[in-house]
């Protein structure tokens, strides 16, 4: 009778694990909010995940602060958090990375900065890759997941060579602030190019002031920018999909093939992780 109920009790859990979707966190910005302290992601990045991945957003604040702004004295459980999810998203945001983590002077820093975000976001990377959690990262999520793992960046695009200038016109509506800006090279036989039927180039927008510098070591191009600029790669080594992606496919994702193959891929990766973690019972 009890090997019966225990069998039962299997097959109820396997249903559930097959049935539901994949929990997805998303890494907040850390950011002022009429005099308080907020951890936010804006919606855009949820709303492509919820319906181009077909998954339940979650958020992981960015290091948790006192109101004044000094930081918990409790270290981030990286383990802990992962154990909620299947998936990681490092969305873009009006901060920039602290040049100190990537070997460049303190100076350096293109305001605004978000340190408890850095905090949070570098050392989750690295965990998750280690624990085989798919990730995506856009725009600053593209940039931590390049510092974490090895590589550098620009702080001024604008102001190196004959590099384009990547922002954008803030002045302009938010559809023409993400409307396609210049093309990007898609690597012959990468993921991205099967994505679209072996396309060479693809239109993408363009809203960003920093960008790669030095790519890390072993990691895979998909795309470049015509100044050279890398704009979306990949890590080999991850046991699942680990991308990163300078322009943003989540606006209006579902109007653009290879945006919508990105966030199915995503999905999809993160179903898989899905089937390897325990349901809370």
């Amino acid at each position: 009778m009890f090997r019966a109920w225990l069998c039962i009790g299997e097959i109820e859990c396997e249903g559930l694990r097959l049935m539901r979707r994949p929990v997805i966190g998303f890494v907040c910005d850390v950011t002022g909010m009429s005099g308080h302290i907020a951890h936010l992601v804006v919606e855009k990045y949820l709303y492509a995940v919820t319906v181009g991945s077909d998954a339940v957003p979650i958020l992981i604040p960015g290091r948790i602060c006192d109101t004044d702004g000094t930081p918990a004295t409790q270290s981030i459980d990286y383990a802990e958090i992962l154990d909620l999810v299947d998936g990681i998203f490092l969305p873009g945001s009006p901060s920039n990375v602290a040049p100190a983590l990537y070997g460049r002077a303190p100076e350096d820093q293109v305001l605004p900065a978000d340190p408890n975000r850095d905090a949070m976001s570098l050392g989750l990377i690295h965990a998750a890759l280690a624990a085989g959690v798919p990730m995506l990262g856009v725009c600053r999520g593209c940039q931590e997941m390049n510092v974490a793992f090895g590589g550098t960046l620009h702080p001024k695009l604008h102001d190196v060579g004959d590099a384009l200038d990547h922002r954008f016109d803030k002045s302009l509506p938010i559809p023409e602030q993400y409307a396609p800006a210049h093309e990007v090279s898609l690597e012959p036989g990468g993921q991205f190019a099967r994505w679209t039927g072996e396309a060479a180039r693809w239109r993408v927008n363009s809203l960003h002031e920093q960008g790669v510098d030095r790519l890390a070591p072993g990691m895979v191009v998909e795309a470049r920018a015509p100044d050279g600029l890398v704009e979306a790669f990949h890590h080999p080594g991850a046991k699942r999909f680990t991308t990163a992606i300078q322009w943003h496919p989540e606006f209006r994702f579902d109007h653009d093939v290879l945006s919508s193959a990105i966030f199915k891929a995503f999905g999809d990766a993160a179903r898989e992780r899905a089937t390897d973690r325990p349901i809370a019972r």
